[in-house]
């Protein structure tokens, strides 16, 4: 599914917007131990983390994007380093587990 498809369904708003590319799959956590092990290339990663090490891990993954819940807002370091890197960040209102459950419904399944 394209990422473009995920964001309006989700009603997501962009702090850095990519490319619209495919979502292979989704992941969330707030460990960045168990997304750096278990996250795969292509996958969306849902987050209520919001610092600069996210992005990195989201870079270094090719993550297809990182949405951060909660409202959580990302820190003026993380949204420059998501723009300096070509990383899609989004924010959302929704709690990580209602955007989860909403990316289920649509199609997205986690990485085998």
């Amino acid at each position: 599914m394209l990422l473009s498809k995920l964001i309006s369904s989700l009603d997501l708003q962009p702090v850095v917007s990519g490319d619209d590319i495919e979502v292979t799959g989704g992941y969330v956590s707030d460990l960045m131990s168990d997304v750096l092990a278990n996250a795969k290339s292509g996958n969306l990663w849902v987050t209520n983390q919001r610092h600069v090490n996210v992005v990195a891990v989201a870079s270094l993954l090719g993550l297809s994007g990182v949405i951060v819940a909660g409202n959580a807002e990302p820190d003026e370091n993380t949204v420059e380093k998501a723009q300096q890197e070509k990383v899609s960040l989004y924010k959302t209102t929704l709690s990580a587990f209602d955007v989860v459950g909403r990316l289920y419904e649509l199609g997205v399944r986690a990485p085998k």
